[in-house]
């Protein structure tokens, strides 16, 4: 009896939860959408844009957490804030340098090609590729970074799980890496497929 009560405590707590989420996302959207083209705007064209991009979530990452004690939602926080950044600032490049240019009305609507095995294979193709090299790219930032935090703030990284913990080498290290990520997806492996004449 004890556990179905506390089933149906959870469930409600859920439930509840899922309800303020989608509520207080509404909000957001309500006072964001009409600042979203211009927000868009700027972030596509304005040249102090990269700077802005970067900063401002690595400030929301280091300032929007002063617990006592470890917990993995900080790390997850800024993780999320790098990844968005990265996208911002590979959008922001992308714009730059016309790798992604937006549609013209004339080939609006898009229509579906004919699957065939050409294409499916083309698609495997990139999709192999394109985790290979967010693999290795994400590889390679986390063998860099902490090892590199853990120095500049003076923190012992023999024991990496450890060292994480810290503060001061769990926020830059998940931004840094999942920041380059969201970036890789957005402009490297695009660029990459370009290169490799597979876009």
């Amino acid at each position: 009896k004890m556990l179905w009560l506390y089933g149906l405590c959870f469930c409600v707590c859920f439930l509840q939860d899922v309800i303020v989420g989608i509520l207080y996302s509404i909000l957001i959207l309500f006072f964001f959408l009409p600042a979203l083209d211009m927000i868009d705007s700027f972030n596509l064209t304005c040249r102090y844009a990269p700077l802005i991009i970067v900063s401002i979530p690595l400030a929301l990452a280091i300032f929007s957490f002063t617990l006592d004690t470890w917990s993995t939602s900080r790390g997850d926080t800024a993780q999320i804030l790098g990844v968005g950044a990265g996208v911002a600032l590979a959008s922001h490049i992308n714009q730059l340098v016309g790798l992604m240019p937006d549609l013209t009305p004339d080939q609006l609507p898009l229509t579906v090609p004919v699957l065939t095995a050409g294409l499916v294979c083309a698609a495997m193709l990139r999709f192999v590729l394109g985790v290979m090299v967010l693999v290795a790219i994400r590889t390679l930032m986390k063998a860099i970074t902490i090892p590199l935090v853990c120095w500049v703030f003076r923190v012992p990284s023999l024991n990496v799980r450890k060292a994480r913990q810290h503060v001061e080498v769990e926020l830059p290290y998940r931004y840094i890496v999942y920041g380059t990520m969201g970036f890789s997806v957005l402009f490297l492996v695009p660029l990459l497929f370009t290169y490799l004449k597979l876009s």
